[in-house]
């Protein structure tokens, strides 16, 4: 499973948002990682902007710039605002919607979680992290005790998140089921995906 596997807290500095969830440490430590960090000035042409942008939103779903690529040339294809289709498409992978469920504290986990065989998609198991969740397709831990203590253990660990309202989740059996495809004001990105669109666009 082709991931990112550098250090975590200096990314999150060098773009100022917790890429990777809350960190105490980017908290004390608000500017960019580097001896010249704290009094760093710089102006950024639109071309860094740009990149910074497509990186943080690449580094916040957990994508290798390959796959990445690929989600916005499928965006592409689609009819509508180009943007929010890929936000979209992002939101509705199969890692996402664990995470969105409460069966992975992180992201990273729940892509794992999936990778190793303990999610099945109406009734077949997959084991891709990118499978492209439908509309109505339900999401549920296998029924095994490793992988529901797991998953038990993680909503327990995520109890302060709030589960959006396009995705319907049953803690007690373990089951999602994708309502809708969230709009772009449900999503909230990480990173402004217009200036990702005009990047890839050059």
């Amino acid at each position: 499973m082709a991931r990112y596997t550098g250090p975590r807290t200096r990314i999150s500095r060098r773009f100022g948002a917790p890429i990777f969830g809350p960190s105490k440490y980017l908290e004390r430590r608000n500017y960019p990682p580097g001896v010249h960090g704290p009094k760093s000035r710089r102006k950024f042409s639109d071309y860094a902007v740009g990149l910074g942008e497509k990186q943080k939103l690449r580094y916040f779903y957990g994508l290798l710039e390959r796959q990445f690529r690929n989600v916005y040339e499928r965006a592409l294809r689609m009819r509508g605002v180009t943007g929010e289709k890929m936000l979209q498409i992002l939101e509705t992978r199969l890692d996402s919607l664990v995470f969105q469920a409460g069966f992975g504290v992180t992201r990273a986990q729940a892509r794992q979680f999936v990778s190793h065989g303990h999610i099945r998609v109406n009734g077949r198991k997959v084991s891709a992290p990118s499978f492209a969740v439908k509309v109505n397709d339900v999401v549920e831990v296998r029924d095994h005790a490793v992988s529901r203590q797991q998953a038990t253990k993680s909503l327990e660990g995520s109890t302060s998140r709030v589960v959006p309202d396009w995705l319907g989740v049953d803690k007690e059996h373990l089951k999602a089921r994708l309502l809708r495809v969230p709009s772009r004001d449900e999503i909230n990105p990480v990173a402004n995906e217009q200036a990702v669109v005009e990047f890839y666009s050059r």
